[in-house]
């Protein structure tokens, strides 16, 4: 490994390439209007912008686009992993597949995992439409669990859709944390991270995070100061292993996300943990 993690501060582990550098062109218009009405900015930027902004301040990203089957997305998984790759010093590149193409899925995840170091796959339940333990998806599972990539997973309700007519026609269901206790059952060696404060299911995320040695939280896509208690106590004391840093960039951006951190009550010992070494460990990189 290349990556001189004695200079680097901070690991995000949730941020979004929005915007192509093919063309300049930007997400679909839908889901800049969702993350504009709640955050008060456009969500667009290139990988190598997105690296740019990362090394100005000394940290690393996750970073990946979503794939959703019958939607056009103007970033491909192959310009991801390639650009990730000329930036790797701060740039950890992620792939995304929709679990609903079937065997094409599989196929693109082998093909992915065979061209480029693919570090693991962003799943979105709540835009793909599916539930996580449903077991037609689970060739895809073994083939990212034999890889030793890391499987990052949407949940709970977040900025996409809110306030749109009819939440956009996406359903918040799919991504009760509680789906991903069967997946890390039946997955024991695939390293699963549920993405964001689990709103309205936080029990139910801290629970399987508790029970499951496989599984992680992130704390990305909520401000901090609407964190719920229960998951202040527990990423200071039971899980302060087991949770990350995420922003969900650029619908936030590391700083401001760093500022409303630092009011929480978060012990002078574990701010380290979940801002850099959690994500260390969870990458194998020690």
């Amino acid at each position: 490994m290349d990556i001189d993690l004695e200079s680097i501060d901070a690991i995000d582990m949730h941020t979004h390439v929005l915007t192509s550098v093919r063309d300049g062109q930007g997400a679909p218009r839908s889901m800049e209007a969702a993350g504009g009405e709640v955050f008060g900015h456009e969500m667009a930027m290139t990988v190598p912008q997105i690296a740019e902004t990362y090394r100005q301040r000394r940290m690393m990203c996750v970073t990946f686009m979503v794939d959703v089957m019958g939607t056009e997305n103007p970033v491909t998984n192959d310009e991801v992993l390639r650009l990730g790759a000329e930036h790797a010093d701060v740039i950890v590149p992620f792939g995304s597949v929709d679990p609903r193409r079937g065997p094409a899925a599989v196929t693109e995840a082998r093909r992915l995992l065979e061209t480029y170091d693919v570090k693991g796959f962003k799943f979105h339940p709540t835009m793909q439409h599916f539930y996580p333990n449903d077991e037609r998806f689970y060739p895809l599972y073994e083939v990212i669990q034999s890889s030793g990539a890391i499987a990052i997973f949407h949940t709970g309700q977040t900025a996409i859709g809110s306030g749109q007519r009819g939440g956009s026609g996406l359903r918040l269901k799919y991504s009760n944390p509680i789906h991903h206790d069967d997946v890390a059952a039946d997955f024991p060696e695939l390293k699963i991270v549920l993405a964001h404060p689990s709103t309205p299911w936080q029990d139910e995320a801290l629970a399987v995070a508790l029970h499951k040695p496989n599984v992680y939280i992130d704390l990305s896509g909520w401000s901090p100061k609407y964190f719920p208690p229960q998951l202040v106590q527990h990423a200071n004391t039971l899980l302060k292993h087991k949770v990350l840093f995420g922003t969900d960039f650029p619908a936030f951006t590391p700083q401001r996300w760093l500022e409303l951190f630092d009011q929480l009550p978060i012990k002078p010992e574990v701010r380290p943990l979940i801002l850099k070494h959690n994500a260390i460990e969870l990458f194998g990189w020690k």
